[in-house]
């Protein structure tokens, strides 16, 4: 029966050719597969330095802004706190293993307890990310544009959409230049107004502490207000997912360069919530000191809390100082939301399609929806917008982390990352069973189902049920749903003189490292991991039939690289 399939599906399938787009590596940045170390030609400095230049953006000022003006200033510092912890704890984790294993977070998702197409869910949540905060910052950037030239919004969304375009195209080589171009603009311009502000108010930082909203929240300490203040806060829990589409070009540890890859990956991943939490609450500040001069509405906004912020000091240039801050710290971080919306896209669409055309095709798909978000307002209706994606997003990093922490270190799951097709089962409910019901259970919470404490702390419950439900899981089924058939060629038991050897892949002829490949039976040989995910013919005869389990690929393909 095997030998018949076998013979069928390989008279059937031509040899795969993509198209160029696909081809080209210099802007597909191996998007859907293992990032090789023929291509991690960065230094661990200069990949850190790329990765936290995607966090210029402005929504930090915008989110903290609202939290503090809802919950008041003792219950707001609280909440941000709060989820800075859990998102770099969470962190800490999925950096090291993006960065060890070469994987963006869609592949470590795969492995990490959630199978081949249980990530599949996790693809959407993180692409909803990307273009959710694409078009909060678009939005932040056709303000600024508004208030320095009069730009209609419309117009100024839909500027904001194309400028981005082509530095994204180009991948992860225009992106590191851009984010090194543009870091010492974005620095001073990040600095200035607090020192501005220390020499020519410096009542204002106290003033702030006293500060109890403008919702009548008061300035002491709230529960239900922390709760749902960090359910804000926590909806940038996803952001390592944008980091780790950095650190995946991350070099190879070695005793050389130790010290200086630790440092790197700890502050490109979870590194990344504490410069985010500072400019949460500096935001916070700006907005509290501008409140009188221009309304709460426009406090909200970055941009004329800024101009405030610099007046004493630049008077009439003031304005244009702040909109060059605006437009440099957007476009910093919304070519990272675009590129990284492309990646997750790409992920999704090639397991449901079983096509590839091209990461760059995915980035005007995730354009077009942020545009749409941009036109609809969104802004206005940040904090509900962001509660309820939160309760989504930590149920699946937490999932995740949960597999990393707990489940390797105790055995019930594999000490690698295993995120080829071939050695997957299509889900695996340990990570995927534990997100989707502890962000069910949040998420009907949130809704107030619950009562107003559960509400309030519906995030707090996804975070909860997920660290604990994953594990649980992963022990009653004895970890059965990691692997649906041992890796013969790069699994934990095989002895790998050099990681960087290459084989040929049977379908589409092109050499890859070994850790992107897996020995197909059907092919009767080596079969790269993209060209596995795209096979629609094989009918997953590798984990289906026993009698074609492993096949040893020919040695005689093996060659140095």
């Amino acid at each position: 029966m095997t030998d018949t399939v076998t013979r069928d599906t390989e008279a059937a399938a031509p040899r795969r050719s993509y198209v160029r787009l696909a081809a080209d590596e210099s802007r597909e940045d191996f998007s859907l597969r293992y990032a090789p170390h023929s291509y991690r030609r960065w230094s661990p400095a200069m990949v850190a330095s790329t990765a936290l230049g995607g966090i210029a953006y402005l929504a930090d000022f915008a989110i903290g802004a609202s939290i503090v003006f809802t919950y008041g200033f003792t219950s707001g510092l609280a909440s941000i706190l709060c989820a800075a912890t859990v998102i770099f704890l969470t962190g800490i984790p999925i950096a090291r293993a993006c960065a060890k294993y070469g994987l963006d977070m869609d592949l470590i998702t795969r492995g990490a307890g959630f199978g081949y197409f249980g990530s599949t869910l996790t693809s959407l949540i993180y692409a909803s990310f990307t273009f959710i905060f694409f078009a909060l910052e678009g939005s932040i950037m056709a303000q600024a544009m508004h208030e320095v030239v009069g730009l209609p919004l419309p117009v100024g969304y839909l500027l904001t959409t194309l400028i981005v375009i082509p530095i994204v195209f180009r991948g992860m080589g225009a992106l590191a230049k851009v984010q090194a171009w543009t870091q010492p603009v974005w620095l001073i311009g990040l600095v200035l107004p607090f020192v501005i502000l220390a020499f020519h108010s410096p009542g204002s930082f106290g003033d702030f502490t006293h500060f109890g909203g403008t919702e009548g929240a008061g300035s002491g300490f709230s529960w239900l207000g922390f709760g749902l203040g960090t359910g804000v806060a926590l909806s940038l829990i996803a952001q390592i997912g944008e980091q780790a589409d950095y650190l995946r070009f991350m070099p190879a540890k070695t005793e050389q360069n130790r010290k200086r890859w630790n440092l790197a990956v700890l502050a490109a991943g979870p590194g990344w919530v504490i410069i985010g939490a500072a400019k949460q609450l500096g935001g916070a500040l700006l907005a509290f000191v501008a409140l009188e001069a221009v309304g709460r509405t426009h406090a909200l906004e970055p941009v004329a809390p800024q101009i405030e912020a610099l007046k004493p000091w630049l008077g009439s240039v003031a304005l244009p100082t702040a909109a060059l801050f605006v437009v440099v710290s957007q476009i910093k971080i919304n070519v990272t939301n675009a590129y990284s919306g492309s990646l997750s896209w790409s992920n999704f669409f090639s397991r449901i399609t079983h096509r590839h055309p091209g990461r760059v095709w995915y980035i005007f798909l995730n354009l077009a929806i942020a545009l749409t978000l941009m036109e609809m307002n969104m802004f206005a209706a940040l904090n509900k917008l962001l509660g309820f994606y939160s309760n989504v997003g930590i149920a699946w990093i937490a999932a995740v982390a949960a597999d990393l922490v707990i489940n390797k270190r105790v055995g019930w799951s594999p000490k690698y990352i295993e995120f080829k097709r071939a050695y997957l089962y299509a889900v695996n409910p340990a990570g995927f069973g534990a997100m989707v019901i502890a962000s069910a259970v949040s998420i009907v919470a949130f809704f107030g189902v619950f009562g107003e404490y559960a509400e309030a702390f519906a995030t707090f419950i996804a975070a909860g049920l997920a660290l604990t439900l994953c594990p649980l899981i992963a022990w009653a089924t004895k970890g059965k749903y990691y692997l649906a058939r041992p890796n013969p060629v790069n699994g934990p038991d095989v002895e790998i003189a050099d990681i960087t050897a290459t084989h040929t892949c049977g379908v589409c002829e092109t050499a890859y490292e070994l850790p992107d490949i897996a020995d197909c039976p059907v092919r009767s040989g080596p079969i790269c991991s993209l060209c596995c995910s795209l096979d629609a013919e094989c009918g997953d005869a590798c984990r289906k039939e026993p009698q074609a389990g492993p096949v040893l690929m020919p040695m005689p393909t093996v060659r140095t690289g």
